[in-house]
């Protein structure tokens, strides 16, 4: 009999019961109830509701039913067989069987699993003889660990422990092919969901150092020494009691978290993103302070708790490799004694035990190692890591000497492995000991939607990034090869984020740091002026390149004048491009390595020469001529002269000058109240461009009514040129990405965006912009929206000459461009330069822009006014 949902009434009665039961372990799980303790018993939950349908398939199979009992065994295996099953978990089941009854075994195996699903459970099921199991395990790295977690259930405890003796067995002679097979595919795990630890949206369940690294622990447990219990692996003197303490606390913290976001999902849901961090943060109790967030403090603690877990692992895995007598021979009969202490060999370094007794108590020891390292290019050897690291948590003070001084910045001079080095050192919390300030950006978030990792590896990412900066062969490796001693950049590299997690400016904190640091290290007071000069300013040459006009001669001058030397600039230019790379994938593209380094010659040119104002006159006026050339017999005509005379610099420095001319020369017959546009995709920048000619009379708002017809549709606005030509012409151009996209734009696609920006000039009234607001808004439970960045408007009326620059710092979605530059028109200003993109710390949109008579804007009161009105606008739309 089934009822109308088609389902048995037994099986609807266990899939109410499931749902109630998830319901009890909601309510107990808001109530506070330990992690481990809600899916141990959302997994008894599941056994018994198990157990009754297996019951009643076997009422239901009658005699036939009866007789398979003692050939059977239920077998729970993965998460489930673990026993820590989250609300919404698959649930791993094994019908094991003996040889030679599959035929009989089928009518079960098939209403078995169909009732388990169609109580709600997502299954996962097999059925198989002993020998089949173990068969396939020894194929499938992914079916051995599910198996090594197996328990027992129901049915015959004979057939399940033939069948588990025999895995157990077959497993510890496979020992070493299996433990390299389940790290090969665990690496490869991490790699397609978070390879480092202090990503920002991490899985908790596969992410490193989450719940998988803690189950890795278990299966090479099982498989080496043929136990998976922490606990067991302790009293075996396998594991330390505080390793043990320590992954017993990271899996209740992420079985918790884990836990809410399924309850919070109401489906199987492990990835910790922005909205859940701050939700879950303030549900679990976290309190924030002037400069910390409460989500911070969550994610402080998780990763900690991974980042921990991550290490003691991989500890546990390299210990339980099978050292073969082969590579133990060839090792020792290679190795030559290093310092009396240490002995190098083919692939690593390691410490005699008089050297292991200095490397406990003495920072110089520690040091030297690490620098030999990076001298030999060899790995230090796992026992010498691990005496360090004991050494390093249970020891309460260790003097930095001089000596230990000279030895890290010795360290610091070497490119190397240097990054690698610094990370070891940071994990075994040597590094702190010599800038303490390490200490507190520890596992710190950086709580914005571009950094991807918290400021300590952000850190070290960037000391990585300058090192690799050697094998680059273009200007940027020329700068870094050039530079003769090293050591105050990477230094720099290393320390210029640890001011982020105070209430003031990060780069002045910085700032302060540094010299505390150049003061611990004994730097002098040329190496301590530059590397302050670089942290507080770590962010001054990126700025400039994508915030302001950097054809404008006085820009460069300005900036020249403040690095002040060669060398300065080449570790800025160095240091910036490592910067913004370690942001996250992707960040550092092509565009604005073409940007920073064009500002980088630029500024040397500036340096370099004995007038440097008089260099970037002479250099406008040869681009001049330059152009007067390409058009041959036309640069004659007093038409082209004009042109070319009053051309701005964006004009002048565009890559393409034949494009340009081309562009130009369609515009000298044009007819006013027309317009031509044109579109192309760049390759190399991954863009398109469209560019806009017209007469400045076509439409008042002309600007702001490209930006419309652009966003609408569905354009990013990455960059923009407004572009004044002789005799009232215009040529602006909009450099976008296109959403409805993938890779380069079809030609229709391009030839529809022209046709309708042409269309937006000739016809304002019927072509009114039209696209929906997409701010990106995150909401909790209530409805009510969490924190965005704010909104910000910064005048700056020294950069440039001519010109008052507003810097406006907004969450940039489709459509703050047209709001913006609407404003700024019924303010009666002319926009004359715009800049659009997304930097290291908050998106940007600037705009160089003057009166309606060209004139710069200098009232008080018409400032003020200019900046209400700008962030009245942006948040009203938002």
């Amino acid at each position: 009999m089934k009822t109308d949902s088609g389902l048995h009434p037994n099986i609807l009665a266990i899939r109410e019961r499931l749902a109630k039961g998830r319901e009890r372990l909601r309510a107990q799980h808001d109530a506070g109830s330990p992690g481990i303790q809600v899916c141990t018993r959302m997994t008894d939950l599941i056994d018994t509701l198990v157990l009754e349908i297996y019951e009643s398939v076997i009422r239901e199979l009658g005699p036939r039913g009866k007789e398979l009992e003692g050939k059977i065994a239920l077998v729970p295996h993965g998460g489930f067989g673990r026993r820590d099953v989250a609300p919404y978990s698959d649930v791993d089941l094994m019908l094991l069987h003996r040889h030679g009854i599959q035929d009989e075994v089928q009518p079960l195996a098939k209403l078995l699993s169909q009732y388990i699903v169609d109580a709600g459970m997502t299954l996962g099921f097999s059925t198989r003889t002993p020998a089949q199991a173990c068969s396939m395990a020894f194929k499938d790295v992914k079916i051995h660990t599910s198996l090594i977690e197996s328990r027992y259930l129901t049915g015959s405890v004979r057939l399940f422990s033939k069948f588990f003796s025999k895995f157990k067995t077959d497993t510890s002679r496979r020992a070493d092919r299996m433990i390299e097979d389940i790290s090969v595919a665990r690496r490869s795990e991490r790699s397609r969901f978070g390879e480092s630890v202090y990503l920002l949206k991490p899985n908790v369940k596969r992410s490193r150092g989450a719940l998988r690294e803690i189950q890795l622990f278990r299966w090479i447990g099982f498989v080496r020494h043929g136990e998976s219990s922490p606990t067991t692996l302790m009293r075996m003197d396998l594991m330390s009691p505080d390793d043990r303490n320590l992954l017993r606390r990271a899996k209740e913290f992420l079985l918790r978290t884990r836990n809410e976001l399924h309850f919070h999902a109401g489906k199987e849901q492990d990835i910790l993103d922005r909205s859940e961090q701050f939700r879950i943060a303030k549900k679990f109790g976290y309190e924030g302070s002037e400069a910390i967030l409460p989500v911070e403090g969550l994610m402080r603690d998780y990763f900690n708790f991974t980042g921990e877990v991550r290490y003691r692992v991989s500890n546990f895995v390299a210990t339980s490799r099978n050292k073969s007598v082969i590579s133990t021979f060839f090792g020792r009969l290679f190795a030559h004694k290093v310092g009396g202490d240490y002995l190098v060999g083919p692939v690593h370094i390691a410490a005699t035990k008089t050297g292991i007794a200095k490397l406990k108590t003495d920072l110089t020891e520690i040091l030297r190692l690490m620098k030999m390292a990076l001298l030999y290019d060899r790995r230090v050897e796992h026992d010498t890591w691990m005496e360090i690291r004991q050494a390093m948590t249970s020891e309460k003070e260790l003097p930095l000497s001089d000596e230990a001084r000279e030895e890290f910045l010795s360290l610091m001079g070497q490119p190397g492995r240097l990054g690698s080095i610094l990370r070891r050192l940071h994990q075994l919390r040597v590094l702190e000991r010599i800038i303490p300030s390490m200490s507190h950006a520890r596992c710190l978030l950086q709580f914005n939607e571009y950094h991807k990792y918290t400021v300590d590896e952000h850190s070290i990412r960037t000391v990585e990034n300058v090192t690799d900066t050697i094998h680059d062969p273009g200007p940027l490796g020329d700068a870094y090869r050039s530079l003769r001693d090293k050591r105050v950049l990477h230094l720099a590299a290393l320390i210029h984020d640890l001011g982020k997690g105070f209430t003031e400016d990060h780069s002045v904190v910085g700032a302060e740091l540094s010299l505390e640091t150049s003061a611990v290290l004994g730097l002098n007071s040329r190496e301590t002026e530059t590397l302050r000069f670089l942290v507080y300013r770590h962010l001054l040459m990126s700025h400039l390149a994508q915030r302001r006009d950097i054809n404008d001669p006085e820009v460069v001058f300005q900036f020249a004048a403040e690095v002040g030397s060669p060398d300065v600039l080449k570790m800025l230019f160095v240091l910036t491009c490592a910067d913004i790379g370690a942001v996250g994938p992707g960040t550092f593209n092509d565009w604005k390595k073409e940007l920073l380094t064009e500002l980088y010659h630029r500024t040397m040119r500036q340096i370099s020469d004995d007038s440097p104002s008089m260099t970037q006159k002479a250099q406008l006026q040869r681009r001049r001529e330059k152009m007067l050339d390409q058009l041959g017999p036309d640069g004659e005509d007093p038409w082209w002269q004009e042109q070319v005379g009053a051309m701005p610099p964006n004009c002048l420095y565009y890559a393409d000058s034949e494009r340009l001319l081309e562009q130009i020369g369609e515009l000298k017959e044009l007819e006013k109240g027309n317009a031509i546009a044109w579109g192309r995709y760049i390759p190399e920048r991954n863009v398109t461009e469209y560019t806009v000619g017209t007469h400045e009379s076509i439409s008042p708002g002309l600007f702001y009514t490209l930006t419309g017809s652009v966003s609408s549709k569905q354009l990013q606005i990455l960059s923009a040129e407004i572009n004044t030509l002789a005799h009232g012409l215009v040529l602006d151009r909009f450099y976008v990405h296109d959403s409805n996209q993938k890779g380069e734009p079809s030609v229709d696609r391009i030839d529809d965006v022209a046709r309708d920006l042409v269309k937006a000039l000739r016809f304002p009234e019927d072509n009114k912009p039209n696209f929906s607001k997409k701010w990106g808004e995150l909401e909790d439970d209530d409805g009510e929206a969490l924190p965005r960045m704010p909104t910000q408007v910064k005048i700056d009326n020294t950069t440039a000459e001519q010109h008052t620059i507003i810097d406006i710092f907004a969450n940039d979605q489709l459509g703050l461009l047209y709001v913006i530059t609407r404003t700024l028109f019924a303010l009666e200003l002319s926009v004359c330069l715009a800049k659009i993109g997304t930097y290291l710390d908050q998106v940007v949109d600037v705009f160089y822009v003057t009166d309606l008579n060209g004139n710069k804007l200098v009232d008080d009161a018409q400032l003020d006014r200019i900046r209400e009105e700008l962030l009245k606008a942006i948040d009203e739309e938002a």
